[in-house]
């Protein structure tokens, strides 16, 4: 059975609780990622990806970039946008355990800890490709 340190993203991106959301916002926009870790110091507090930041302007819809980050900035913090709710699996999981943990389609992505600390990150995009080269 393939373990899920095969497919994980190790050293996954991270941003701090404190940082401004527009910070946020121009990190997802330059990756080639969804999803980022929210953390204070070394622990991960929550999950903000693209969707809940482009949910939260929905209606500053057509401003230029500038414009955008400083309504970020002004009317949102990081807090505003990400989800608390994390799930996870320890590193001896399998690729198995992390399809289950993302089974109900709640949530893209499973952050993969051990010992309390972050050592990896595994998506639904990370599954599929998967099974598709393992076909």
């Amino acid at each position: 059975m393939s373990a899920i340190v095969d497919i994980m993203t190790t050293e996954p991106t991270t941003i701090e609780r404190s940082s401004p959301l527009s910070e946020a916002y121009d990190i997802l926009n330059r990756a080639p990622f969804h999803h980022l870790i929210v953390v204070e110091g070394d622990d991960p507090v929550g999950m903000v990806a693209s969707s809940d930041i482009l949910r939260l302007v929905y209606d500053a819809d057509g401003t230029d970039e500038q414009r955008l980050r400083t309504f970020l900035d002004h009317q949102f913090v990081i807090d505003d946008a990400m989800t608390e709710e994390l799930r996870t699996i320890p590193s001896s999981a399998s690729i198995r355990d992390a399809a289950g943990a993302l089974a109900d389609g709640l949530a893209h992505s499973v952050l993969v800890m051990d010992e309390g600390k972050l050592v990896g990150i595994v998506t639904t995009t990370d599954l599929v490709r998967h099974l598709r080269d393992s076909g």
